[in-house]
């Protein structure tokens, strides 16, 4: 079995972070996405960028003693290698065959060196990365202080990739950092695996968006893919690109490597090869796609977010556990968005449940960086009265935060963000139970 388990200070022995540089701040923008935000998933955490929340105080005489969270890894370098050698190779195509613009020639250089710096880190969390998930936990012990007290046990797992591992590992160093005497414990093993990657093998849930996907999301796309804008900046022939060339593929791994310069603090700026409505379609065809794969839609029965059961099932296990312990707590998991988005959705965050069977609707009620860009995170926070620690679950509230902002629950709350715990707890269950019922497998 591939297992990695360590305590508090085999994390930080492990880690030698000392990341000073800053990367580029977007100023906030709202409507449509602005060029950062459209790059969906590849959007760099929003905190501080986008403005630091402001949280409600808890009803009076309630104190904060349990967390139960899952994250997402901080940015990272694309995934695979063909990511950033595919288009360096069409543009040198078109190069021998002197059909770049000067800004295609540029590129063609400015491509390549993102390129030969990829080399042996592709996939890999980048120093902002790292820095991301340091300043979470760190605002995470401002927001929390009651919590984060000497004898508190904080218990860390992660999924088995190492950009996870590290997200994880940099958050419990600057925990440790701040509090020594905290009591953790770090797990990262193919039995977590089936926990926090549940989606991986649901087989089903996956097969229904891939099916959606391919009967609704190409169709969309099709009327939401101009790149001639594009074309005309970066090749002085549109008939070669047309003959010689895979214009969609071109476009699209041009895109994700400029959306991801945004993970970096030393790669250029690429936004100017594109314009606004190019920026806006290719965002439009990844939001509608990324509804369709994980959304609560009936064009997959409403079934794909239950991907996340087993994992949501968790938070209510762990929680109960938390009820009836006298220590403070916190679980923290790590992972990747493919499960934050679903579990946002499963939990009903900020209406993120909505139904829709069309796609051309979806961009004005439903957007996937509000909810997973790089570094995301749902962190649920269990409060009780100060002067009866030893109270039952009844008693308890709760408040869900959703990337360190204040979110909604299909419920009536007490007072502000705060749910009385046996409302969700009883929400969830019910509708984890229902899941059999609901969909015959």
């Amino acid at each position: 079995m591939n297992r990695i388990s360590c305590f508090v200070n085999l994390c930080i022995l492990g880690l030698a972070l000392c990341f000073t540089a800053s990367a580029a701040t977007p100023a906030p923008k709202t409507g449509m996405p602005d060029r950062y935000q459209a790059g969906s998933q590849y959007l760099a955490y929003p905190r501080p960028a986008y403005g630091l929340p402001k949280l409600t105080e808890a009803p009076a005489g309630y104190v904060p003693f349990h967390i139960e969270h899952y994250g997402r890894h901080g940015s990272r370098w694309l995934l695979k290698d063909t990511d950033y050698d595919r288009p360096v190779e069409a543009l040198r195509k078109a190069q021998a065959n002197g059909k770049l613009t000067p800004r295609g020639e540029q590129l063609l250089g400015q491509l390549s060196k993102i390129a030969d710096d990829s080399k042996g880190r592709v996939g890999e969390l980048t120093p902002l990365g790292h820095r991301q998930h340091r300043d979470i936990a760190r605002r995470m012990t401002e927001n929390f202080p009651e919590i984060f007290v000497p004898g508190t046990h904080v218990d860390a797992k992660s999924t088995v990739i190492i950009r996870c591992i590290l997200s994880m590992a940099n958050e419990i160093a600057e925990l440790q950092r701040i509090c020594p005497e905290l009591i953790v414990t770090c797990d990262a093993s193919r039995t977590t695996q089936k926990i926090l990657a549940y989606n991986s093998t649901d087989t089903i849930a996956r097969k229904l968006g891939r099916d959606a996907e391919k009967r609704y999301g190409e169709e969309f796309e099709k009327n939401h893919s101009d790149h001639s804008a594009f074309i005309a900046k970066i090749f002085n022939d549109p008939q070669f690109v047309a003959d010689s060339l895979d214009e969609k593929q071109v476009f699209g791994d041009v895109f994700d490597i400029v959306v991801n310069t945004q993970s970096h603090d030393d790669q250029p700026d690429l936004y100017d090869v594109f314009t606004e409505d190019e920026l806006n379609n290719e965002w439009l065809n990844h939001n509608a796609s990324w509804y369709l794969t994980a959304g609560n839609t009936s064009l997959t029965n409403n079934r794909v977010p239950y991907n996340q059961r087993v994992l949501l099932r968790n938070f209510v296990e762990s929680a109960d556990t938390a009820m009836v312990s006298p220590r403070l707590s916190a679980n923290l998991r790590f992972g990747h968005e493919s499960i934050v988005l679903p579990l946002t959705i499963l939990m009903g965050l900020n209406g993120s449940d909505i139904d829709t069977t069309d796609l051309e609707s979806v961009a004005s009620k439903w957007r996937n960086y509000e909810i997973f860009p790089m570094g995301s995170n749902i962190q649920m926070i269990f409060y009780r009265p100060a002067a009866n620690p030893a109270l039952t679950p009844d008693e308890v509230l709760v408040k869900v935060l959703l990337n360190e902002e204040e979110a909604t629950l299909p419920l009536t709350p007490v007072s502000g963000p705060y749910y009385r715990w046996k409302d969700l707890r009883d929400s969830f269950t019910a509708k984890l139970d229902g899941f059999s019922e609901k969909f015959s497998e």
